[in-house]
């Protein structure tokens, strides 16, 4: 079997500060504001797992 990691997150400057505006803006909606967390988290490089655990989200949820 192949090699089953996924490739690194890469977020241009714009794409990142767009993220977390969404993220800190408290006129963002919940759900808004979890995936753009999601995503700058997965931009770190953790395991899915890791991301879900530092969010307190489901794991599937990160997967999606």
């Amino acid at each position: 079997m192949g090699d089953s990691r996924l490739e690194p997150l890469v977020l241009s400057d714009a794409e990142r500060l767009r993220l977390q505006g969404w993220a800190k803006r408290r006129t963002t909606t919940q759900g808004l504001a979890l995936r753009a967390r999601i995503v700058l988290a997965c931009e770190e490089g953790g395991s899915n797992i890791a991301v879900a655990a530092q969010l307190g989200v489901n794991r599937d949820t990160v997967t999606k």
